[in-house]
């Protein structure tokens, strides 16, 4: 379909003939699109908030903890308590080859951290250098732990965001600065930025981690091991291998393999299940209320050409009668429709992805968006596509009804 400059002038002409009613028609256009870009943008952002609370949780991670036994066991009455220790680690690395990483924890609460003037109340974390494997740090400053400070049970540590906005309120990167929590002095080596509302211990913005060793040694702690965390090889299923997961720990502690809340195993799989499900159904409800609020735009486009055509009905004639072919005025027409439908669509487009930036800058913290309410770029061109294909659709009807229209019958009606 090829339109000249002159085409294009007329098309324009026609178009702000009467402003109010284009103005009116595009606007369904015009709300379909942002609706459809917005939800669509927006139910992302929601979906990333969500997720954000189990941040650097991977989809295959098992935690596995030590609760009263709710079961009696070869003698063993139920209620009793019990802990797991660095045997239980070993245990699972030999015994379930499908792990590819296996990390003992050590947690503590109702220290004091102190730096200078500032103080706050962490909570303690003792992990090893394979907890980057099972809960990624969003490191902003630093290192994470590592086995140098494991095997020299070094006084270093790892401070989360809370933590570090407490004590470091000049900002800066604290790297090499000396903490003080309670009576023992630790070397900051990094920063973590995580700040997953769900997590191992406490929340991670208000940790402190510091070399499982050194906890061990600081707090007394003996061999016992509050958490063990454990991270599935790709391709592996952690549903399949929880029951053998609980059964290795029950059995070496003489109790029942069967029973759930003596060895409680919280599989982050179910729970990214559970999400993506839901937001399966979100998806689909967004599609349903973008699509069918633009076919409503749509129709209302063709609508309006239908009474502009009507009321044409003149100008066509004398079009016909001085030499225009019908294919020309169903170019003339379909272009009209066409044109109103994009601009109208493209303005819906770009109103709703100013909307979804003014939402990310008010979720960005310390130069970092922590939640991105934004589209994909083929995602925004298939919109443009659609709106595009349904500006055709809405000039179809008109169109037929202008070709129809003979010269002799147009110059009757007048």
């Amino acid at each position: 379909m090829r339109i000249d400059i002159d085409s294009y002038r007329e098309i324009i002409d026609t178009l702000t003939r009467n402003k109010s009613r284009s103005f009116l028609t595009g606007f369904g256009v015009f709300w379909g699109v942002f609706m459809l870009v917005a939800l669509m943008g927006g139910g992302q952002g929601m979906k990333e908030k969500l997720y954000s609370n189990f941040e650097g949780f991977a989809q295959n991670t098992v935690i596995v903890g030590a609760d009263q036994t709710s079961k009696p066991y070869k003698g063993f009455l139920k209620g009793r308590r019990w802990y797991m220790d660095y045997k239980d680690v070993e245990r699972l690395k030999q015994q379930i080859p499908e792990l590819e990483a296996v990390a003992p924890i050590l947690m503590g609460r109702g220290s004091t951290a102190y730096y200078g003037d500032q103080k706050t109340t962490p909570n303690m974390q003792g992990a090893v250098p394979e907890m980057v494997k099972i809960i990624a740090p969003k490191m902003y400053y630093g290192r994470f732990i590592n086995e140098m400070d494991i095997q020299e049970q070094r006084k270093v540590c790892v401070i989360g965001k809370k933590i570090y906005k407490d004590l470091f309120k000049e900002g800066g990167d604290p790297c090499g600065k000396k903490i003080r929590v309670d009576s023992t002095y630790y070397e900051v080596v990094g920063v973590d930025y995580s700040a997953g509302g769900i997590s191992i211990g406490g929340r991670s913005e208000e940790r402190v981690t510091i070399p499982i060793t050194m906890m061990k040694a600081a707090f007394n702690r003996g061999n016992a091991v509050d958490v063990i965390a454990a991270i599935g090889r790709p391709g592996v299923l952690m549903s399949n291998i929880t029951p053998r997961i609980r059964e290795t720990v029950a059995r070496a502690h003489y109790i029942d393999p069967t029973d759930e809340q003596g060895v409680f195993v919280f599989n982050t799989e179910l729970m990214f299940q559970v999400i993506n499900n839901l937001f399966k159904g979100v998806n689909v409800l967004i599609w349903l209320v973008g699509l069918g609020t633009l076919f409503a735009g749509a129709i209302g486009v063709s609508n309006i050409m239908m009474v502009t055509v009507k009321e044409r009905t003149t100008e066509i004639g004398i079009r016909r009668a001085i030499g225009a072919t019908p294919k020309m005025i169903l170019s003339q027409i379909i272009s009209e429709s066409i044109v109103l439908t994009l601009v109208a669509g493209m303005s819906g487009i770009l109103f709703a992805v100013m909307i979804l930036q003014m939402l990310e800058l008010a979720n960005t913290e310390d130069g970092i968006i922590e939640t991105h309410f934004q589209v994909g770029f083929w995602t925004a061109i298939f919109c443009a596509a659609v709106v595009s294909t349904l500006g055709l659709l809405a000039g179809l009807a008109p169109a037929a009804r202008a070709m129809s229209i003979k010269p002799v019958d147009a110059m009757r009606d007048e």
